[in-house]
């Protein structure tokens, strides 16, 4: 009687203690603690909204799809953990930074490892575009100095709004991508086109989720950074156009308005647009 007295058997109101009592001795405490809190929230959420038997199989069928849509370029579930806040809220947690440090935002599906490494002012454009622009503007560290030897990964889409992996028999490989490094003065400057606003691809169930909710799939136009430097927090982040007309209803909520940048028309220059943003960097927890 004692032993069957310690059993959690399955109630409505002990649901929570049911599942989470399962747990082995020998289990990872992490892990452990990661799945009874998302437990007790999915359980309380389920008992909130008092979930019908018919919109439990309509969401296990739409996790189903998602995962069926998915494959080594198209990730439809980082896609829906984007359009639900998730993926930024995750990058607010683990970069916190301090006052004046350059803010952080989603990495993004379209970044690449191994862009050609240009030399300070070259051109990552190779399809060309009548938008044309100059991007400049300095590195810092919180107390202001220049910083040298800074690595800045660049990237954007073109005109039609695509990257060049979206469209690998249309444009050419690494198109609208860049490595540079930074001096002694701490500054970098190169050429691109002014980005264009763009959908998130909503031929799938993240593209029914938003429809149904009366939400449209558009990112605001913006230029991908990476900025990084040893001993420092590495910088991923977007420099948004101004005046947009997405700013306030990114797809991803990835708009801080500290990152919104101006782009300015040039009368007489290079380039047809010129936007100036500086990057301040925070030294890595630990480091002097």
């Amino acid at each position: 009687m004692t032993e069957h007295a310690k059993i959690n058997y399955f109630t409505e109101d002990g649901s929570v203690d049911a599942v989470t009592s399962r747990v082995g001795r020998k289990a990872d405490a992490r892990l452990t603690h990661v799945m009874n809190r998302l437990v007790h929230h999915m359980h309380a959420f389920v008992k909130d909204v008092e979930l019908t038997q018919d919109e439990w199989g309509m969401a296990i069928d739409f996790l189903n799809r998602t995962g069926q849509i998915s494959d080594g370029n198209r990730q439809e579930f980082i896609l829906l953990s984007d359009a639900l806040g998730i993926s930024m809220l995750v990058d607010a947690i683990n970069n916190r930074r301090p006052s004046g440090a350059t803010e952080n935002t989603v990495l993004g599906p379209f970044h690449v490892d191994g862009a050609p490494e240009y030399g300070m002012g070259a051109n990552i454009t190779q399809q060309g575009g009548a938008e044309t622009c100059l991007f400049e503007g300095i590195v810092t560290d919180l107390n202001g100095a220049p910083m040298e030897g800074v690595r800045i990964d660049v990237w954007s889409d073109n005109e039609d709004g695509f990257y060049d992996v979206q469209q690998p028999d249309l444009q050419p490989k690494h198109n609208n991508r860049g490595v540079f490094t930074t001096g002694p003065d701490g500054r970098y400057w190169f050429e691109g086109i002014k980005p264009v606003s763009y959908p998130i691809p909503d031929d799938g169930p993240v593209g029914q989720l938003l429809n149904g909710l009366g939400r449209h799939p558009y990112r605001p136009a913006h230029m991908h950074f990476i900025v990084s430097a040893d001993g420092y927090d590495q910088i991923t982040t977007h420099t948004f156009v101004a005046g947009d007309a997405y700013l306030q209803s990114d797809a991803v909520f990835g708009v801080k308005e500290t990152l919104i940048a101006a782009f300015e028309p040039v009368q007489h220059g290079k380039t047809k647009w010129r936007s100036a943003f500086n990057f301040v960097m925070s030294p890595k927890a630990g480091t002097a």
